[in-house]
């Protein structure tokens, strides 16, 4: 893997102008494991740190911005590549104190870059390479290189020191074990576990942030199994603790916390997206709320609502927008649908498209594999599933394609004003709810002409019957689904 060429342009003004300039930070860490065969990672953001003062590089680079206090300036490259259309420059800084365990009280700038070095989180990050004429020097004064090679995640000096100053590197030292897949040497992990409240001085943007990078690696149950083993679990989701030691029935072999790390380590392997996975970490998280009874025969009936709504709290609780949250919750609360060949009716199948949405199906047959799997199940795509993905698909060309919704009704709220001659009012909506529960029984009754007299029919209907028939109507897709879910059980047990 090259230097590009923006990086050494940049250190070359910085040269010209006197100044030393130096790589730095991961672009290093990477660069030299992309030379080790079995690791393999090419840099991605690449650094600068210079003996040039901010106002000097401006100077030196005049397209360029500097609105912060920590002695980095952006230097715009004009380059098509979208990780190095901006480089950060940095003036070469020594340690401070760090009141609010996140900045330092006050910037001093170091003169030598092994002081700027010896500030730095972990050794494989406090790596440097020196960059003057044709010659270049690498800079490894903590020994970065060996911890490469034995692969470890070690802090640069005194642990306790390095975590008090920033409280996100205890879990920057779980992220990076967890995408380097290093194991976390000894006296770092100890001062993880002595440390963790530190994250409690964290805002939960930047915990959001690192949690993604922890789920988005190859071995995010690794990570969740070491968040865990430090005590970090309970500081960013105590919810998933309470599933810890909690026994299941006669269908599975893993406790509830074992099962559910498990069905991410294989939503991982499969490659999910971050939705499958975080649905795949938390759809039994309702279980340790909702158990009954002991032994092979306990029950845990409606934990898929309740972990619904525990897993919605979790991700407004981290700042997580709307559209991710609502798709996950989506998924963790019909992750526990059921489905036969022979019982399972197309009506049904159309009440789950509702729910979930015909784009998040696919999503959600990837969380029933990766439950299967984290059960212990030796297939995760048996025939019932295939065969469901193929009824999903005939009942979507029946559609034409068409999410089933208040839109594939052959009429709207502007019909039923015209041929009703009312106002708008909450009623339209009670009649559009009750007519889409119609057609989803069956999709022939999808003619303006049945809709049309249903509506004069409803509408006279006094207000409090016509409410009663929506509420019956919205509920048919649950009892449906436990109708189902009994007769399926008298044959066989579906996971």
């Amino acid at each position: 893997m090259q230097i590009p060429l923006e990086v050494l342009e940049i250190i070359k003004k910085l040269n010209q102008a006197d100044f030393d300039a130096y790589i730095v930070g991961g672009c290093v860490r990477d660069l030299i494991i992309s030379k080790i065969k079995e690791l393999k990672r090419n840099p991605k953001d690449w650094d600068i740190a210079t003996n040039a003062k901010p106002e000097q590089i401006q100077k030196l680079f005049p397209d360029s911005v500097y609105e912060n206090e920590f002695g980095t300036v952006l230097v715009k490259t004009g380059s098509e590549s979208p990780d190095l259309k901006i480089i950060e420059v940095t003036t070469l800084r020594k340690e401070g104190k760090y009141s609010d365990k996140r900045h330092p009280d006050k910037i001093e700038f170091a003169k030598t870059i092994e002081e700027d070095l010896g500030r730095r989180d972990f050794t494989v990050n406090a790596m440097a390479i020196r960059i003057k004429n044709s010659e270049r020097t690498l800079i490894d004064p903590f020994d970065g290189q060996k911890d490469l090679k034995d692969k470890l995640i070690r802090t640069v000096g005194d642990a306790k020191k390095r975590f008090s100053e920033d409280g996100l590197r205890l879990m920057r030292a779980i992220r990076f074990a967890c995408e380097l897949n290093f194991q976390i040497e000894s006296l770092t992990l100890e001062a993880i576990k002595k440390n963790a409240s530190l994250l409690s001085f964290i805002s939960k943007e930047r915990i959001h942030d690192e949690l993604i990078k922890i789920i988005n690696s190859s071995e995010a149950a690794k990570g969740i199994l070491l968040l865990q083993e430090t005590g970090l679990l309970k500081q960013i989701i105590p919810e998933l603790e309470k599933s810890i030691g909690v026994t299941q029935n006669k269908h599975h072999i893993y406790t509830v916390w074992e099962h559910l790390w498990r069905s991410l380590e294989y939503a991982c392997a499969k490659k999910y997206s971050l939705e499958v996975r975080l649905a795949s970490l938390f759809h039994d998280i309702g279980k340790p709320y909702t158990k009954e009874g002991e032994g092979i025969d306990s029950t845990f009936y409606n934990h898929e609502w309740q972990g619904a709504k525990i897993t919605s709290h979790i991700l407004s609780r981290l700042k997580f927008s709307n559209d991710k949250s609502e798709r996950i919750v989506k998924l963790v609360r019909c992750h526990g649908f059921v489905y036969d060949t022979e019982i399972t009716t197309d009506a049904a199948i159309r009440r789950l498209l509702v729910k979930i949405g015909k784009e998040n199906i696919q999503e959600l047959a990837q969380v029933r594999e990766a439950d299967r799997i984290g059960s212990g199940c030796p297939k995760a795509l048996p025939f019932r599933l295939r065969h469901f993905l193929f009824r999903v698909e005939k009942v979507l060309q029946e559609l034409e394609g068409q999410q089933p919704s208040l839109k594939v009704l052959k009429i709207n709220g502007n019909d039923i004003i015209k041929i009703l001659k009312i106002e708008p009012s909450s009623k339209i909506g009670a009649i559009l709810n009750i007519l889409l529960e119609e057609i989803l029984d069956d999709p022939k009754k999808n003619t303006k002409k049945y809709l049309e007299k249903e509506v004069k029919e409803l509408n006279q209907l006094p207000e409090s019957e016509l409410n009663k028939k929506q509420k019956i109507a919205q509920e048919k897709y649950e009892n449906l689904l436990k109708e189902a879910e009994e007769e399926i059980k008298k044959k066989y047990y579906v996971n």
